[in-house]
């Protein structure tokens, strides 16, 4: 089907074939460049007015999300808001946790993102922290390491267009449960070797560097090793223990909202950074070509084929990124070592934000096993 689409896209196209190329590089970008990932995205929304405690905005499905977020606006500004309080037509309501950067006033011009925390795990969370670093086969990729009490490390992997930042409100619940943690960078990464093409690869190269960060967790002291990713760092994961020379040593994988349907994931993002349409296929055959990803051996990683591992996904049912289908598959065809939990009203790789109490109780659950 999706190549009977490709096809009358490209015969649309006879003629205009620099054109082509041109729209589909660029419906591509997002997916493909880490630092375009890293852009913020999400509709703007407005400050309405202000109350103790309180924060009034402009309605939109961003500020009537339930749970926990954070508003960004200007160059540093950052709050965060909890509940809702009131809703209607006009504007949502909700209770204001604090505001940590900057000064809100009506009128302001905000952004909802799931970065609540910001920082490193002592100035987010008040937790003493080491700053290490694995050699890769490109440099040293430089990772927080929180100490625990137990002999299972929990790496930690950021998805596409977050940092190690994504990790910090699980590193506080692994720090209760007395579990070290490691959060670690890859390839692409902002204070981490470029990738030599500039491009990222869904975990295809990716792994290599996080096999690095398993490494070091081993020589320093982990008896086993249970791997977390968000987004396309569940990917990774799901690469590392499939092709890991250290697989054996992991106990078990946790995926949040994992990409595992690489041509559908890369077709909705092309339509969320603006190319609808055969526009957004154009996009998701250019990030085929331009990263020259195996889409047989992502199919067999995504499946579950090598999978060897207790394996938790959390994944939301309207996730617009990652679709629900890939996960339901996977929890379908290995039910013997994977357990699929819904999120409902979680974005891609913000679960934990939808209902932290929900989300941080599945975990323990799930990792207390391991303990």
């Amino acid at each position: 089907m999706r190549w009977g689409i490709a096809a009358t896209v490209a015969a649309a196209a006879v003629g205009a074939g620099a054109a082509v190329l041109v729209i589909g590089r660029r419906a591509s970008e997002r997916m493909v460049s880490p630092v375009a990932a890293r852009k913020r995205t999400g509709g703007p929304v407005v400050v309405q007015s202000l109350g103790a405690g309180r924060v009034t905005f402009t309605r939109s499905p961003e500020s009537a999300r339930p749970g926990r977020w954070a508003v960004e606006w200007g160059e540093n500004g950052h709050a965060v808001v909890e509940e809702i309080l009131h809703a209607d037509a006009q504007g949502v309501t909700r209770r204001l946790v604090r505001a940590d950067r900057g000064t809100l006033v009506p009128g302001t011009v905000v952004r909802f993102t799931p970065r609540v925390y910001l920082g490193d795990p002592l100035s987010a969370l008040g937790l003493p922290f080491t700053e290490t670093a694995a050699e890769g086969e490109l440099g040293a990729l430089p990772a927080w390491y929180v100490d625990g009490r137990r002999g299972t490390w929990v790496v930690l992997v950021h998805g596409t267009g977050a940092d190690r930042q994504q990790a910090l409100p699980v590193i506080a619940l692994l720090e209760r449960l007395g579990l070290p943690s490691l959060a670690v960078t890859y390839r692409g990464d902002a204070d981490a070797p470029p990738s030599p093409d500039g491009l990222g690869h869904f975990g295809e190269t990716e792994w290599r560097d996080v096999e690095a960060a398993v490494r070091l967790a081993l020589e320093h002291g982990a008896g086993r090793v249970v791997l977390y990713g968000w987004g396309v760092g569940g990917t990774v994961a799901l690469q590392t223990a499939a092709r890991s020379t250290w697989a054996s040593s992991v106990s078990s994988i946790v995926l949040d909202s994992p990409v595992l349907d690489l041509p559908a994931t890369a077709r909705r993002g092309a339509a969320r950074a603006g190319y609808p349409g055969a526009a957004a296929e154009l996009g998701a055959l250019a990030v085929e070509g331009r990263t020259g990803v195996d889409l047989a051996d992502f199919a067999r990683i995504a499946d579950g084929t090598d999978l060897r591992v207790p394996t938790l996904v959390l994944h939301g049912p309207d996730d617009p990124v990652a679709p629900w289908r890939a996960a339901a598959r996977l929890a379908g065809r290995r039910p013997d070592v994977v357990s699929l939990q819904g999120v409902p009203g979680g974005d891609h790789a913000a679960l934990w934000n939808a209902d932290p109490a929900a989300y941080e109780e599945l975990l323990r659950r799930w990792l207390t096993p391991f303990l």
